[in-house]
């Protein structure tokens, strides 16, 4: 009887590592290694081709005179700021309309997911086709209507603003879904007690709903800001990354580097600098809410 329940014990211990085995060594195999071999390569003058040579922290120096990359980083950045907000606005404002007893509920929540089922460059071809400067349905209604075809891809403020619209059309319906769940998850009690007591639905939406989904946020700001910063396929597809370079972001200067111009240990440190930026900035968010905890 005591063997046979030491190895039912042991069982239970075995079998849910078992079960996650194929999905750590997915893991492994797919982000850790070339994780890891990006770090070593980020310290070599690897090209994918020669010999390669170990050159210490000489990227990393030559990275700190680039300015094409610095530039393109601010371009990230500015963008990663204006989309953010607003897919988090976007993202909340539709949730919440749509956790009301309106007609036909179901029919929109799935017409704005659908987009996100789209691939990044499905979408910026669709963009493309609506915004192009001289074929695209936008400017050919424009004309239609007597005014001059507006330059969207071809100006650069007008098409990152078009890169904006693109995005937000393609990720709202994600974290969408994800306030719905958190929205749904709250007891309907809280908003009746507050009722009870003379609240104003504003009221009840600042001192309950938004204190309640202050997780939730928190979850899709850092997703959506590691979206932004690794924006790439989107923008290749709509604009691909002109006119000249301003739309340019860093991920797509670092594949260039990568892939065209085969300077593959340049690219892994630029890669490395990235990781860190975003591991920072998730970690200053965790920081924030801590610090901000509602009790």
């Amino acid at each position: 009887m005591g063997k046979s329940y030491r190895l039912y014990k042991i069982k239970r211990k075995i079998v849910p590592y078992l079960f996650l085995t194929p999905n750590l060594l997915i893991f492994g195999i797919f982000v850790i290694i070339p994780a890891l071999y990006g770090v070593i390569y980020s310290f070599t003058n690897f090209d994918g081709l020669s010999k390669m040579n170990f050159i210490g922290l000489k990227n990393y120096i030559n990275i700190l005179h680039d300015h094409l990359f610095w530039q393109s980083f601010l371009r990230t950045t500015i963008y990663a700021i204006v989309v953010v907000p607003l897919i988090y606005i976007g993202a909340l404002g539709t949730a919440l309309l749509l956790t009301q007893k309106i007609a036909f509920r179901g029919i929109f929540r799935a017409i704005i997911y659908w987009p996100t089922m789209v691939s990044f460059i499905v979408v910026g071809l669709i963009w493309k086709w609506i915004f192009g400067d001289s074929f695209g349905v936008l400017n050919y209604l424009i004309e239609l209507m007597g005014y001059k075809p507006i330059p969207w891809l071809s100006n650069g403020f007008n098409a990152n603003m078009t890169v904006v619209i693109a995005s937000l059309w393609s990720r709202i319906g994600f974290y969408m879904v994800i306030f719905i769940a958190a929205l749904e998850s709250i007891p309907a009690t809280y908003y009746e007690a507050a009722e009870i007591d003379g609240a104003s639905s504003v009221q009840r939406f600042f001192k309950i709903t938004l204190p309640l989904l202050k997780p939730t946020s928190l979850l899709i700001i850092i997703l959506s800001l590691i979206d932004a910063f690794k924006a790439f396929p989107l923008i290749l597809a709509l604009t691909g990354g002109g006119p000249g370079r301003d739309t340019t972001y860093v991920v797509q200067h670092i594949y260039e580097f990568a892939f065209t111009k085969t300077k593959m240990g340049y690219a892994s440190a630029m890669s490395i600098i990235l990781f860190f930026v975003i591991a920072i900035l998730t970690w200053l968010q965790f920081k924030a809410a801590r610090g901000g905890e509602i009790s």
